[in-house]
């Protein structure tokens, strides 16, 4: 995941300008490093940088982070957002973390997890996320493809519990665009929550179960009665996917334990020919029982974001031995928090396998290979999907003041 670590170096000051110009927000920054427990990794587990409005101290930690390589392929994804959730968040700003990430949490996996209860802290991702998810913390998910494709449908169902999005990224240099975006939406359907708010407390308060589609539908339609416009960030000129009947049916489960019982890896994609691309041998390639081939990736970062009129997040990412980065400040604070070491390590290690190297992180390869994929933002009546999101939202934030 080196090529994302340099895309935040090179672009994190261009971030929050383009943030503050376009949000009049006052940003902060955070960051958490994360990496894996030992014996998989003997270096830290997290390692957390809490909010700060100086970008060149932002820029510092970057530069001071480093992808490393680990023992068996899941990461503490679970004490990175443990810790994302611990920040020192805003209480009215607009949060924000953005998950990057290339390999599962423990205790998700069948076969060759360290700790295939989950981890070895207690920590339960699960957990974390409700809990994240009633502070009002939007995730948004950005999953390194095509190696994260096994296990998307994970990454997918913690963005959706808190109304964030998945977010398929396939290219290292779309990494910029996708963290403005992203805070750009969220900063913009934040100004509309209390309306949300207001229909979803209202069902509570009478002690009714809210009906989503229906209440999306009635809302959508006062919304366009309306005019409302909303700011979106698209991929190749279209929406971004909504979460999957498998996503939700996994965001419903209390526990990682309930989530492994009912989940199935995605198939990979057959990557044999990736063995012919410039510099990435077949020893590149990994193999895990009974799925196709398919390339290491970085390990997952996580980068938080958080915005000032209620924009205060907190994103983590990491990548093997890599840090996570959480959030940037709302309008009046927007925080943007990048994981230092942001790319899994340029070595990985299978059990009882020797030790390979991916001469391309993840990130390089697939610049090699360019999808065509593109990002960008653009001012848009609000859609039916994002006023679903923003009712997900208010349930998870008003469920235990009724």
């Amino acid at each position: 995941m080196s090529s994302y670590i340099k895309i935040a170096q090179d672009n994190i000051r261009n971030i929050v300008e383009q943030l503050v110009a376009s949000e009049k927000s006052d940003i902060q920054l955070a960051l958490v490093e994360y990496r894996d427990h030992p014996p998989q990794d003997t270096t830290f587990v997290t390692r957390t940088h809490d909010f700060t409005p100086s970008v060149s101290k932002m820029k510092e930690w970057l530069n001071n982070s480093s992808a490393q390589g680990g023992g068996d392929m899941p990461e503490a994804v679970a004490d990175a957002l443990h810790d994302v959730y611990k920040l020192s968040w805003r209480e009215n700003s607009t949060k924000i973390c953005v998950l990057i990430s290339d390999a599962p949490p423990h205790g998700l996996m069948q076969s060759g997890d360290g700790f295939p209860d989950g981890s070895p802290s207690g920590v339960d991702p699960m957990v974390v996320v409700r809990q994240m998810a009633e502070k009002g913390i939007t995730l948004y998910s950005v999953g390194c493809e095509p190696s994260i494709i096994p296990y998307k449908e994970f990454f997918s169902a913690i963005a959706y519990l808190t109304g964030g999005q998945y977010v398929p990224l396939t290219a290292a240099k779309l990494l910029t665009q996708v963290i403005i975006g992203g805070a750009q939406e969220e900063m913009s359907l934040e100004k509309f929550m209390a309306e949300v708010d207001e229909e979803v407390q209202k069902e509570m308060a009478a002690g009714r179960e809210i009906n989503e589609e229906e209440m999306s539908r009635r809302i959508h339609s006062i919304f366009k009665s309306k005019g409302i416009v909303t700011k979106q960030l698209q991929r190749n000129a279209a929406e971004l996917d909504e979460a999957s009947a498998t996503s939700q049916i996994y965001s419903a489960q209390a526990n990682m334990a309930e989530l492994k019982s009912k989940f199935t890896p995605m198939a990979s994609p057959h990557m044999a020919s990736l063995s012919m691309a410039p510099g990435f041998g077949g020893g590149a390639m990994r193999r895990s029982r009974g799925a196709p081939m398919y390339p290491p990736m970085a390990s997952p970062h996580m980068a938080s974001l958080s915005m000032a009129p209620g924009f205060g997040g907190g994103a983590m990412r990491r990548s093997r031995g890599a840090p996570m980065y959480p959030p940037m400040a709302s309008p009046h604070m927007a925080s943007l928090s990048m994981a230092p070491g942001f790319g899994g390590g340029a070595m990985r290690r299978s059990r009882g396998a020797p030790m390979y190297p991916t001469p391309l992180g993840m990130g390089e390869y697939v610049e090699a290979m360019d999808t065509g994929d593109r990002y960008e933002t653009v001012e848009t009546a609000a859609t039916e999907q994002q006023v679903k999101r923003m009712v997900q939202k208010s349930k998870m934030r008003n469920v235990k003041k009724f």
